[in-house]
């Protein structure tokens, strides 16, 4: 079965954008998108402005509907339904932890409806050792659904420093093709300096590989910003220093989204106090530790040694997750990252713009309060959830080259 030129792609569940982004970087045309979210929306549609995108629950657009409105019929399919957990569809629906039960269900049915060449579905690695309260394994259940639509099926967990990306990320990938592949999963382009996984990869690959872009590669030449400074929009004030920046910054004349959160001199402080690798829970000064909610002063005997730790700069990031505001302390200033911090450690461009606030209070605080219009996805949200565009491009380039016989 050939593809197209320019392969069509819908992307359903899409977040912000950031699976779109990569297989639009691999040359394809990203036609749909649906996604309940209405900033992470709104993210996305600024950025893919001749996408159609369905604003919605999934569940809740019809087949017909669904026919009529992507009228071009897409050749790939992509998207992360939240199947860990599980995220029950129906009500007392049985077993949490069949995924016959939750949104993994719509994904299927997209495939029903369209019968695209292509479909990929990314999750967190822990669905590859889930089971079912009955013992049967979640990932042979998923395998089972599509085969039985005539796919052939691979599946594996990819990290994303292996394309370039400079972070510890784990995925699920799931690919299910109509046409049979020999090498479903693209090949590493990228190492980790000094790591086993650099000795891993150069005894079993014969490319060349490059060493992936640390933590201080991929964020030094943007501006120098304190906490409570920098803008939603601002001018470049040094020039790149490696690749990894300049392919940051192609087609970028302004910088978006690099401001710093108002933190006060106390948590400034405390961060003062933290060295590369430290968190809060090794804060030794009464004054700076942690204390409890609503204990009146008191000191947490519990930190929780993953918040506000200091990245290292000359290493990889860690996972970059929808709550990374609150998770690092950038490796040299007194402050968290700033939003567009957190896309380049997601391998975005810096012309990719994300919408909406940067932060949000608490959700049920907000609709306590009647402010709906303000229980979307924050920026740090929208970043942290996507799919690193490095590695999806990777991802859609291994695909299309077989497709095409190339």
């Amino acid at each position: 079965m050939s593809i197209n030129n320019k392969p069509k792609v819908f992307d359903v569940f899409s977040g912000a954008g950031g699976f779109s982004c990569g297989f639009e970087m691999a040359g394809c045309e990203i036609i749909g998108a649906i996604e309940r979210d209405k900033w992470a929306a709104d993210t996305f549609s600024y950025n893919h402005p001749d996408s159609k995108m369905l604003l919605g629950d999934i569940e809740s657009f019809t087949d017909e509907y669904l026919k009529e409105t992507i009228s071009e019929k897409p050749d790939i399919i992509i998207g992360g339904p939240p199947c860990q957990g599980f995220s029950i569809c129906v009500k007392n629906a049985g077993d949490p932890k069949d995924p016959r039960n939750s949104l993994f269900v719509e994904f299927i049915r997209m495939a029903r409806i369209f019968s695209p060449t292509v479909m990929v579905m990314e999750n967190v690695p822990n669905i590859a050792r889930a089971k079912t309260k009955g013992g049967e394994k979640v990932v042979d259940i998923i395998h089972k659904q599509f085969e039985d639509l005539g796919y052939h099926v691979y599946s594996t967990i990819l990290s994303a420093s292996d394309y370039g990306v400079p972070q510890m990320r784990q995925r699920f990938i799931l690919i299910a093709s109509k046409d049979e592949l020999q090498h479903p999963f693209p090949k590493a382009t990228h190492y980790i300096a000094n790591s086993e996984r650099q000795m891993t990869l150069f005894n079993t690959e014969s490319v060349e590989l490059k060493p992936c872009p640390t933590l201080w590669e991929a964020i030094s030449d943007l501006p120098d910003i304190e906490a409570c400074e920098g803008s939603e929009t601002m001018h470049y004030t040094k020039p790149v220093t490696n690749s990894y920046q300049t392919y940051c910054r192609r087609g970028s004349k302004e910088l978006h989204n690099h401001l710093a959160m108002k933190h006060t001199k106390r948590l400034v402080e405390r961060f003062s106090n933290m060295s590369w690798g430290q968190s809060v829970s090794d804060i030794k000064d009464e004054r700076l530790m942690q204390r409890k909610r609503n204990g009146n002063g008191a000191i947490s005997d519990t930190p929780y040694n993953q918040n506000n730790r200091r990245m290292h700069p000359n290493r990889i990031c860690h996972t970059i997750t929808a709550t990374f505001y609150g998770s690092f302390v950038h490796p040299y200033k007194n402050r968290n990252f700033t939003p567009r911090e957190g896309a380049r450690i997601q391998s975005f461009p810096d012309n990719y713009i994300f919408l909406g606030k940067p932060t949000v209070v608490s959700k049920k605080l907000l609709l306590r309060e009647g402010r709906t219009g303000e229980a979307y996805l924050c920026q740090y949200s929208q970043i942290g959830n996507a799919v690193p565009p490095l590695m999806a491009k990777a991802i859609a380039d291994n695909i299309i080259t077989q497709l095409r016989g190339e």
